[in-house]
């Protein structure tokens, strides 16, 4: 039975330190970037959070909605009669509010691309409208030094906060509530404002002009972005500042958070998009563009990362989702929630104390080479190996196995040039890997051993062994040249030691006579002499 012939260990190596991390090479996944060019530098990019995530482009004078599946144009809104700023879809997808440097906010039908509601009272550029978490309601933030809260229906301003003392470039609504309103301003400072007390309930210092503020869902933590930093603070602790970053060599322009709020990018004006593990705010990646960055966008299934930049390029990098990602994070969504029917019959289908459970073994296929090793026949093993393209490090473990076994000459007699081929390909390859070198130089002595007296017979075999040949001597010349440099590193080091250790001995030295010659020079006598006391 299968199950009594235990199969092939492949062996393990130890691995070099490398510098790709688990993280980097998630994020190295977003392959293929698109580069679209826009008439201007992309100030804006937002995703819908309904799918399928199309996301909203700002750049000169107009709005466009992107297909996050063709990475085409939808749509065009291009009413405007300045620069446009702040391009945001609502969360259900159907409408879009900008503002621009006149002053005027403008929400749209997506579908229509029809303007459906206009502010006027903003008498400056207004580079914030965003949607409040109530879908009645929008955030504007101005260079007129004001925040305002807007009434969709009847177009009136419901709130207006003022206490900024400069330009107000950044602002949100809170997620857990949309009572509370932060913003950030060219003052160097970030407020939160609470519209039931019509006021300023905190302000955090920055320390530099804030270009983007931001806030986990709970509401106890916000971040902010300004000059080359970016700076943590606690809410719940008064606006304690709890960590400050300076990872970008010049001023971040915006930053947005992945779907689990696990991790932060930023983007800045010194080309890089940098990724921060907000457990510790370490730098986990970085991604290099060819231009300053000024706005940079994640969707909410993180397939999309799209990155505006100065010179009016737009960067699409997409990830390609499995299948097994897509059910687990299906699962996630799924979980049942509290005062749910899921959550009131959870637990019914797993077993309690004292149950039975009945578990199917699965019966273990074995692969063709441990199937050929189960009946002796190591040619047939081998050369199963070699034609499947498996790891190195299985042919390695495989060979090592034969010669376990005493059967490394059985498995490479009676060939023939093509099949002889494959092992004397593997054997150039892998020969001068430092792992394998030392297993692979006695395969390669028996095989020409054994097949010495057919050399010359055959123009492939005679070609494959010139090239092994040329690998080893190749190999053997590189060795020389390593000990030569080994040796004269080792020179260079004796050197310097035995320098030093002459100059701390002739300090030694030194310091011993100064202390031989103090303790030898006479000291002035303090008795009396014999003729004083005689007289």
């Amino acid at each position: 039975m299968s199950s009594d012939f235990k199969s092939l260990t492949v062996k393990k190596y130890p691995r070099l330190p490398g510098r790709k991390t688990a993280e980097s090479r998630y994020w190295r996944k977003f392959k293929a970037p698109i580069v679209v060019k826009e008439f201007a530098a992309v100030s804006s990019i937002h995703f819908s959070e309904t799918s399928p995530y199309d996301f909203a482009v700002t750049a000169s004078t107009r709005v466009q909605i992107y297909s996050s599946k063709t990475h085409q144009v939808k749509k065009t809104i291009s009413r405007f009669k300045d620069v446009a700023y702040s391009g945001t879809i609502r969360n259900d997808g159907r409408l879009v509010v900008a503002g621009d440097a006149t002053g005027l906010i403008q929400i749209f039908d997506v579908g229509s691309r029809a303007i459906l509601r206009t502010f006027r009272d903003h008498r400056h550029p207004v580079h914030v409208a965003k949607f409040s978490s109530d879908k009645t309601q929008i955030l504007s933030a101005s260079d007129d030094k004001t925040v305002r809260i807007w009434d969709m229906p009847s177009e009136t301003p419901l709130t207006i906060f003022t206490g900024h003392e400069d330009y107000i470039r950044a602002g949100m609504v809170s997620h857990d509530n949309p009572h509370l309103v932060l913003s950030g301003s060219y003052d160097q400072t970030v407020k939160l404002w609470d519209m039931r007390t019509q006021g300023c309930v905190m302000t955090m210092n920055h320390g530099a002009p804030v270009e983007c503020v931001d806030m986990f869902p709970d509401g106890g933590v916000v971040v902010s972005a300004g000059g080359p930093h970016l700076k943590v603070f606690d809410l719940l602790a008064g606006g304690r500042p709890m960590h400050s970053l300076s990872n970008h060599q010049k001023t971040v322009t915006s930053m947005c958070f992945d779907h689990s709020y696990s991790r932060l990018l930023t983007g800045s004006l010194d080309h890089h998009v940098k990724v921060y593990n907000v457990q510790d705010y370490s730098v986990v990646h970085s991604v290099k563009y060819p231009a300053p960055v000024m706005s940079v966008a994640l969707s909410p299934d993180d397939t999309h990362l799209v990155a505006g930049m100065a010179g009016g390029l737009l960067s699409i990098r997409q990830r390609v989702v499995k299948s097994a990602e897509v059910q687990t994070r299906r699962a996630q969504d799924e979980q049942a929630h509290g005062g749910s029917y899921k959550y009131f019959v959870r637990g019914q289908k797993t077993a309690g104390e004292g149950d039975f459970i009945v578990e199917s073994q699965k019966k273990r296929r074995l692969r063709e080479y441990d199937r050929y090793l189960k009946v002796f026949q190591y040619g047939n093993a081998l050369d199963a190996c070699l034609r499947t393209n498996q790891p190195a490090v299985t042919t390695v473990s495989l060979i090592q196995e034969l010669i376990h076994r005493d059967g490394l000459r059985q498995a490479l007699s009676g060939r023939d040039d093509i099949s002889l081929e494959p092992l004397a390909q593997f054997l150039v390859r892998n020969i001068n890997n430092p792992r394998y070198t030392a297993l692979l130089v006695d395969v390669t002595t028996v095989m020409i051993d054994m097949y010495t007296a057919v050399l010359g017979q055959s123009p492939l075999i005679d070609e494959l062994f010139m090239r092994l040949r040329a690998k080893v001597r190749q190999e053997i010349a590189f060795q020389k040249q390593l000990f030569s440099v080994i040796g004269s590193m080792e020179m260079l080091f004796a050197k310097s030691t035995s320098t030093s250790v002459g100059v701390a001995f002739h300090n030694e030295l030194a310091s011993t006579s100064n202390t031989n010659s103090s303790s030898i020079a006479p000291k002035p006598s303090t008795t009396a002499s014999p003729a004083s006391t005689i007289e």
